[in-house]
């Protein structure tokens, strides 16, 4: 089990569930743009966000930011450690900072002891074209090994001043390097990491690169913290972080939908009614139900007995059906209304 931080009020490791991330595209220096977007990402559920920090204008805005979201904030910083004091005398709740970055060893020490003495973790961040120009002269590329190497060599100058108040991200824009280089510092250390693929793309393959990548590694138990990046509105990370938790069985809350792929036994427009009960069910919240949407009876209420409610279509009707057990049969006109009646009214 990783050693656990404090992100504000959002644990991070040492068994706590895994937290949703994201990061503001607005201009920092901006307080009040950026304090509307944190807020629609918060209402979307991320639970942490990060701002960039790139002069000192923007360092002085987080005061405000901190003050007023209603998430905690955590300050991504490059190069200047003036920025990084500034913005933990801003009250953020983590710092974005890899300390090789920074300068001397009086600079790193300066923001290790700002940050220790309020409570505030460090998270390194290191991707593929961060590497330091020693360790990709070394490996000749920024393979699995010098991702690995420059991640170290920045824990170790934390530890160096007794720091261990650390989260490790180590990402690549490809998903094999990326998992591999995870699993790698996962057997190195035991500070908690926050998973992502780093410049994955739109929303549409960035989604699917961070399911295999993020989603892969969770599934073997490794991770504490995610961020689905993509090159889109920050919320739709959201959207996407929270499904591949649910596609790994690590958030059970709401609706989970399963549905079968069309074939030539289909006789329903399976397409459009699977569509609609995940618009219908995608707001609740509250219940923990599994609702299956099958297209035939072939595999419909036996193959998908383990759903709490699901419907299995007929040649324009359906089944509506409860673990296995078949309900009634209703035209398909009617099927998603009724499924929508069962879910209301189902009690476990």
């Amino acid at each position: 089990m990783t050693k656990q931080i404090q992100i504000g009020s959002v644990p991070i490791g040492g068994g706590a569930p895994i937290a949703v991330q994201s990061m503001t595209n607005t201009d920092t220096r901006d307080a009040a743009a950026t304090l509307v977007q944190i807020d629609a990402l918060a209402a979307a559920g991320c639970q942490i966000v990060r701002c960039a920090v790139p002069d000192m204008e923007a360092a002085h805005a987080l005061g405000e930011i901190c003050e007023k979201s209603p998430i905690p904030v955590v300050a991504d910083i490059h190069f200047d450690y003036k920025l990084a004091l500034e913005a933990i005398a801003a009250g953020v709740h983590k710092i974005r900072l890899n300390p090789g970055n920074i300068g001397s060893d009086d600079k790193v020490k300066a923001v290790v002891d700002a940050a220790r003495l309020k409570h505030i973790p460090i998270r390194i961040g290191v991707n593929s074209g961060s590497v330091e120009r020693e360790i990709l002269a070394k490996y000749g590329s920024p393979c699995v090994e010098a991702l690995v190497e420059s991640a170290m060599y920045h824990v170790n100058l934390l530890q160096k001043f007794d720091f261990d108040d650390i989260c490790v991200s180590i990402k690549s824009s490809s998903v094999p390097y990326t998992m591999r280089a995870y699993q790698v510092m996962h057997e190195q250390t035991n500070y908690p990491l926050h998973l992502g693929v780093t410049e994955a793309g739109t929303e549409y393959m960035g989604t699917i690169k961070s399911a295999a990548g993020i989603g892969g590694l969770l599934a073997l138990g490794i991770g504490d913290t995610i961020r689905v990046s993509l090159t889109d509105d920050p919320v739709k990370e959201i959207g996407a972080a929270f499904a591949i938790l649910k596609a790994v069985g690590l958030n059970e809350d709401g609706i989970n939908v399963v549905s079968c792929p069309t074939c030539g036994r289909t006789r329903i427009d399976l397409i459009g009614i699977a569509h609609e009960v995940e618009r219908r069910t995608a707001s609740i919240q509250g219940k923990k139900l599994k609702v299956a949407v099958m297209g035939c009876v072939v595999n419909g209420p036996g193959e998908a007995r383990d759903a709490d409610l699901g419907i299995a279509g007929g040649d324009g009707e359906g089944l509506i059906f409860r673990h296995g057990e078949i309900l009634r049969k209703v035209p398909q006109e009617r099927l998603v209304d009724e499924l929508m009646k069962e879910i209301e009214q189902f009690q476990p």
